[in-house]
C-alpha cells in the first residue's frame, strides 16, 4: 500500500480508538481489557486505570500463536486462566479502534466461553 493510504488508515483507528476510550475505563475489581493486533500476532492485557497499572498480559508471539481467529481463541483461553487466577471474572471490553469482527470478535467470544463477562 502506499504510505499515504497508511497514515490514513492508522489516523482512522486511532481517532475510533479515542472515541472509545472517552467511555470506558477499568478499575481493580472491573479491568479493562485492551487488544492490540498486528499483521502476525495478537496481545492482550487487563489495566486497572485508576491505579495505572496492569493486572494480567498475554503474548500471542510468545505462546506462538498468530494472528487469526483460531489463535485468538487459543489465546482468549490461556488469558481467561490468568485473569481467573487473579479472581477477575467480570471486565471491560476494550477493542483499541479496531473494528469488532474477525479476530476481535474471536477472541471477545473465547473469553465469552471460558466464563469471563465482558
Amino acid at each position: 500500500m502506499r504510505a499515504n493510504i497508511l497514515k490514513r488508515k492508522l489516523a482512522l483507528r486511532i481517532k475510533r480508538k479515542k472515541r472509545v476510550r472517552a467511555d470506558i475505563s477499568g478499575t481493580a475489581e472491573r479491568p479493562r481489557i485492551s487488544v492490540f493486533k498486528s499483521n502476525r500476532y495478537f496481545y492482550v492485557q487487563a489495566i486497572d486505570d485508576v491505579n495505572q497499572v496492569t493486572l494480567a498480559a498475554a503474548d500471542g508471539a510468545k505462546l506462538g500463536l498468530k494472528s487469526s481467529k483460531a489463535g485468538a481463541a487459543e489465546l482468549a483461553k490461556v488469558f481467561a486462566e490468568s485473569l481467573k487466577e487473579k479472581s477477575l471474572t467480570n471486565v471491560v471490553f476494550d477493542r483499541n479502534g479496531y473494528l469488532y469482527h474477525g479476530v476481535v470478535a474471536a477472541f471477545a467470544d473465547g473469553l465469552r466461553e471460558n466464563g469471563i463477562t465482558l
